[in-house]
Order: C-alpha cells, then structure tokens, then sequence
C-alpha cells in the first residue's frame, strides 16, 4: 500500500477507504456505522437552518403577548380564608351524628369542600344572600332588556339570582396549600370592591352552609329517633305479651336460680333433678345392698362378719365352748350313758339349734336389705323416666319461648339505645358544631393581578417556541434536500469521497494558496480518488444533478491537483451547452476545441492549451454544436478515448449535468468511472436519486460522490471540527 492510501476525505471512515480499494473492479464497498438513538448533530443543525424562523416565530409571540397584556383589562382578586376541622369540635353528646374522617381521607374531604365551593348551589345561595339579582354592577344595565314578556316579577328575580349565580361561580377559585387546612376563596374582578365583597360573601355562605346543615341535620335526628322509639315500643309490648302467652299455654314455670347470678329455671327441671339425685344415692344404696349379700350369700352362718361380731351369738358360743370342756372331762371317767354327760349333750345340742338360728336369722336380714334397695331404685327409676319425658316436651317448649323472649329483649335493648341517642340529640340540637369556621376577611386589592406581564410574556415565549418547533419540524419534514455527510450513503448508495466547504465565488483561488480550507479538502478527495483507482481506469467524468453545484471547479481542482503529482493529466470540457472550463482558467475563448477534435477537423494536439500547469492539458469547448447530443451519440468520444488513453496518466471529463439532458448518460458509457458532484443544502433527494438511477440505467460506472459547498453548522457540526488540520498548520506558523 502506497502513502496515497492514508489520505482520506474528512469524514470519511477509514475502514470504508480500504473495503473500497480492496472491493473488485466495478464494486464499491459500503460499511454503515452505528447511528446513536439521538442525532445531536442533526437537531443541532435543523437549530441552525431554521434560526430566521425560530427567532421570527418567537418575537412575533412575544409581540402578541406584551400586545395582549397591554389591550386586557386589570382584574383584581381578593381572599379571604376558611379554617377547617375535618374531625369536629364535639362539645356535647350527639354532635357526632355523622360518622368521622380518616386520616387518609382528609385531602379527599378537602377537595370535596372544593368542589362544594364551586358549586351553582353555593354560588346561588351567595347571590341571594348579597341580592345580587336587584344590582345592575354584575350584570349590567342592559341585562333587563332581555326580560321574557310573560315573566312574573318573582320569576324575573329568580331569573336575575340564577345570572348572577352564573356569573361569579366562573370566577371565583378555591385552593388547599400542601401544609396546612385552611381553604383561601378568591374572587376576580374587574371591580376590586366587588371582588372583595364576592369573597366575603362566599366564606359566610360556606361557613353558614355548614352550620345550617348540621342544625338540619340535629333536628332530623330527633324526628327520625322519635319515630323509631314509638315504633320499637309498641313492637315491645307485643313481643313481651307473645311471650307471656305462650309460656301460660305451655305450662312453663320458671324458677329463680338458687344463689347470686344462678340462671332461673323451671319447676319441671327442677323435679327432674331431685329425682336424678335421689335415684343416683338409691342406686348406690342398692349396689352396696348387692355387693354385701353376694358375699355372703353361700357362707356357714358362723362364718358370717356380722355373726361373728354378735355378742347374743359369741355368749351362746362361749356356753357351748365350757359345756363341751366339761363334757370331755366327765368322759375321761365315765361313758356316755352317764346322766350328767347324757344332759351335757343335750345342752350342746341345744346350743347349736340357737347359734344356727341366730347366724340364718342374720343372714337373711341382710338378704332383706338388699331386695329393699333394689326395689326402691326400681321406683325411683320409673318416676326419674316419667320426668324426664316431660322435660324434653317441656324443652321443645322453652325454644320457642326463648325466641320470643330474645325478641322481647333485643327490642327492649333497642329502645334503651334509642332513648339514650334522642337525649343526647336534644341536648346538643342547639349547639354549632360546623367544621369550618371563617379565618380572614378578603379586604379590597390596591393593585391588579392581571394582566401580568412578566407571566404573559413567559406564556407567549413557550407558546412561541412550542409553534416554532413544530413548524420548524414540518419544514424538515417536507424538506429532504441533503445536508450532512451521513446522508450521502445512507440516501444515495454511494461512497463519499469527500466534502469542500462554502466559499464565495469571489474567494475561490483555484491556483492560490494551497494551505486555505478548500484547497485542503479537495486535496483530500484527490487522495481518496487516487486510492479507490487503479492505473488502468484513468478515464473519469464528473456530472451533477443540476447546474450551478461546482463540478466544473471540482474537475478544474483536481485535474491541476493530479498534475501537481506528476500524473499526465487532460482535462476535457464535455459541456458542449454551457462550456465553464476556459472561463474558470481565465483563458480566451480558442478557435479549435472538443468539437473540432471529434468531427476530425483538427487533431488533438492542435486543439489542447498546455501552461496552466506542469503536467497538466486542457482541452475547452471552441464552438458549441448546433446538436451536442447527437454529437456525443456518435462513437467518436470513444475513438477519442481510445486513441490518447496511453497518452494520459489521467483523462477528466467535465460533462454536463444529468437532469433534462442526455449528455451525460451518454458519456457515463464510455469512461472507467463517474464521479458525481453535489451541493450540500440544495439538492434534494429524489432528484439526486433520479440522476443516479439514469446515469445506471445507460451504463454508468459510479466510484462515489463529493459533497460541495458544506455548512458544517446546517450539518449541526462545528466549523472548525472539519478543518481542523488546517487551523493547526496555520497556528505553527
């Protein structure tokens, strides 16, 4: 890669410059960078093209604003205050009729107060109040010329109230600040004493308001509570005499509770539990009876507890004890048929007959017990059954009782409530317990509110910008012409070469100092042409859309920029309808040109004019044609082409522009490349696209675009951003 290849336009991204050079023949690389979500240089420079109308735009508002304030009429406005307590002043019982606020609905309290203060009904009660129905200085003395003829007098005042409630609801204005809860009522007027007196007036309507509804609201609660007492007494007495009624059809007797806080009960459930308590202790009795004879039931009768604790039984044992000692000692010496042994076991015998009657005496004593027992659980048991049959009826009873009964008491609990409620409401029926009460009195203003000037030129500077920018958008909007460096690729498809700044025609040294803006950036795009072009495409052509864009200076630059690097170079004057190359070069109009060339008259190197430049031929137009297209139609501009290409390092033609000729299509056909010449903020898109697409359609090679005649501020970019390079080597100086 030579030096040329690290020159490029400004602007131009370096990797396009070596995608370009590296594509093949007839290729153009195209490489899109990202764009930002935010153009800045674009809204930047839509701010500088549309300055005169942004500035117009924006005085004219102001204009109109100080117009305004100066024709409006002064309004006063007046204030007075009302302090609010959403929570109540409570002085007695019964004040609190209506249910309180929460904390968190106190500011939708307070907006409700102003809307309440807005309201037609509050404005009415105002014009009532300050019979401003009779007063011609709301409503104007010709307000009565409108008078229906078939309206009453009482009808014509209500009609008068309802204008002047009309009127001053549109002007009066209530506001809550953020940290306090007082409400500020402002009037305006033109009338500053009538603007006070309109404040005055609804602060005392609203604060009379509030008071004459809770009077309102007390005396209705008496009415209604009186009407529910009467009600809900004679609901008692039928509930109670209902109760009584069924409780004596029933046979209910109802029983006070034994002890403090004992619940009463029946006369029924009270037999049912004596008979429950003397079953359970005959039952025990009969389970004591049973245990104690079945112990002993198969027991000998000496072995009996009971008959051997007996003293009758223990003296008869212990005779018989000694009577049988005295009968084993006698029958130690005699035998039984002694007389005294003979009567000592017959007494034995005998004492054995008495201790066994006794022991079965005893026994069946205990036996007797125990069948006395059973026989009474038995009938304790019938009569506990009998009882609790008629406690179950009785219980189904007692439901329906207790029904009535809790109606009864929940009546009569109702009517205690209500007669507490309709005590308190008398007691405290006279006493004010509004919420809002009249802070400040509005006293009459001195200076008016509005017109304000300060605030209706700050109105008028915001509505000014606000249509400035939307015009200044609409403008954009229909304005496509091409601007910025960005443009070029993204709407026509082509390369950038490069870009020359504005310069008046007056400035423009073609040959002066090489160091000026524009002889740096047309050396720029010298290089970037130099790179994308190899040796053998040296034929070009520049063409433009329209007339006037600097192509013929853009091919006189170059040319003599090409020369300067030691490159062969013929410039050729291919306008033959308005020839520009003699007259930028300052050269006298010759007698033999391009014309003369192609028809063979003359050869070529009779017809170039050599001395502009070291290396450098110019060949102008001498005659113009009478038909310059059917005179480029011919083949001779290729036979041209053909026979002094290997002269040339470099052969140029400046042809002339596309739209609404064919010159230029037709050449395009017959050159290595075309190189097409734009001025910035002037050509517009579909045009410029429309030349593009003819100079394709015949055949045309395209290497890529230069933008001439650049506002780097149109752009939205900094001047001194694009040329840079050469305000550092002028600083070095």
């Amino acid at each position: 890669m030579n030096d040329r290849s690290l020159m490029l336009a400004p602007g131009q991204n370096p990797r396009q410059g070596w995608v370009d050079a590296h594509m093949p023949d007839g290729q153009i690389g195209h490489f899109e960078a990202p764009r930002a979500l935010f153009d800045l240089p674009a809204i930047r420079g839509m701010l500088y093209r549309q300055r005169w109308l942004l500035t117009g735009v924006v005085i004219a508002s102001l204009i109109v604003g100080l117009i305004v304030t100066i024709l409006s009429t002064p309004m006063y406005e007046a204030r007075s205050t009302i302090r609010v307590q959403p929570f109540g002043q409570f002085i007695v019982e019964g004040q609190d009729i209506e249910s309180g606020i929460a904390s968190n609905q106190v500011f939708d309290f307070l907006q409700t107060q102003i809307a309440v203060i807005q309201s037609h009904n509050l404005a009415s009660l105002v014009a009532q109040n300050l019979n401003l129905g009779d007063r011609s200085a709301l409503l104007g003395s010709d307000f009565d010329q409108s008078r229906p003829p078939n309206f009453s007098d009482e009808q014509w005042l209500q009609a008068r109230n309802n204008a002047a409630a009309g009127s001053i609801q549109q002007n009066v204005i209530a506001s809550i600040p953020d940290n306090n809860w007082i409400i500020t009522i402002s009037y305006r007027s033109p009338d500053p004493v009538l603007a006070a007196e309109l404040a005055n007036g609804y602060a005392d309507a609203f604060a009379e308001s509030d008071t004459r509804s809770s009077i309102e609201t007390n005396e209705y609660a008496q009415g209604y509570l009186l009407e529910q007492i009467t009600l809900i007494r004679g609901r008692l007495e039928e509930a109670e005499g209902a109760a009584n009624d069924y409780a004596r059809s029933a046979q209910i007797i109802v029983q006070p509770g034994e002890g403090d806080g004992a619940a009463p009960t029946t006369l029924t459930s009270t037999n049912l539990a004596t008979a429950n308590a003397r079953f359970s202790a005959a039952r025990a009795d009969r389970i004591a009876a049973e245990q104690k004879w079945r112990s002993i039931e198969n027991a000998p009768s000496e072995q009996l507890p009971a008959v051997q604790t007996n003293s009758v039984l223990q003296g008869l044992v212990s005779e018989k004890i000694s009577k049988q000692t005295e009968l084993v000692e006698l029958r130690q010496r005699y035998n039984d048929e002694f007389p005294q042994i003979q009567n000592l076991l017959q007494q034995i015998s005998i004492l054995d007959n008495q201790i066994e009657e006794r022991g079965t005496a005893i026994k069946a004593s205990i036996r007797n017990d125990y069948i006395v027992a059973r026989n009474q659980e038995q009938a304790l048991q019938s009569e506990r059954n009998s009882l609790t049959g008629a406690t179950l009826r009785e219980q189904d009873d007692q439901v329906r009782l207790s029904v009535l009964e809790r109606e009864a008491e929940a009546l009569k609990s109702q009517l205690e409530s209500l007669l507490t409620r309709y005590n308190q409401v008398s007691s405290a029926a006279t006493v004010d317990a509004g919420a809002f009460d009249k802070l400040d009195s509005a006293v009459v203003p001195s200076t008016p509110f509005a017109p304000s000037l300060s605030v209706n030129l700050t109105l008028a500077l915001v509505a000014g910008i606000a249509l400035a920018g939307g015009l200044a958008l609409l403008r954009e909007a229909f304005d496509d012409r091409i601007r910025s460096l960005e443009e070029v690729e993204d709407k026509i498809g082509l390369p950038l070469f490069g870009q020359t700044p504005y310069v008046d025609e007056g400035d423009i040294e073609l040959f002066g100092n090489d160091f000026n803006p524009l002889m740096e950036s047309y050396a720029s795009i010298r290089s970037s042409i130099d790179f994308s072009l190899s040796r053998d495409r040296n034929v070009l052509q520049f063409t433009s859309t329209e007339a006037s864009e600097g192509k013929s200076t853009t091919a006189v630059i170059l040319a003599e920029l090409f020369a300067r690097m030691g490159r062969k170079t013929l410039l050729i004057d291919a306008d033959l309808r308005r020839p520009t190359i003699a007259k930028l070069l300052d050269l006298e109009t010759p007698k033999l040109g391009l014309v003369e060339v192609l028809l063979g008259h003359t050869g070529l190197a009779n017809a170039i004019i050599k001395g502009v430049h070291e290396n450098l031929d110019i060949l102008p137009v001498a005659q113009i044609p009478a038909s310059p297209t059917e005179l480029l139609a011919e083949a001779y501009i290729g036979e041209l082409i053909a026979k002094h290409r290997n002269d040339y390092s470099l052969i140029i033609f400046d042809s002339s522009p596309v739209m609404g000729l064919a010159d230029a299509p037709m050449l395009s056909r017959v050159v290595d490349g075309t190189i097409f010449v734009m001025e910035a903020n002037r050509i517009q898109f579909g045009k410029a696209k429309t030349a593009k697409s003819r100079l394709q359609a015949n055949g045309a090679k395209m290497l890529g675009v230069i933008l001439t005649k650049y506002r780097a501020l149109e752009a939205g970019q900094d001047y001194s951003y694009q040329y840079s390079y050469y305000q550092y080597g002028e600083s070095n100086e």
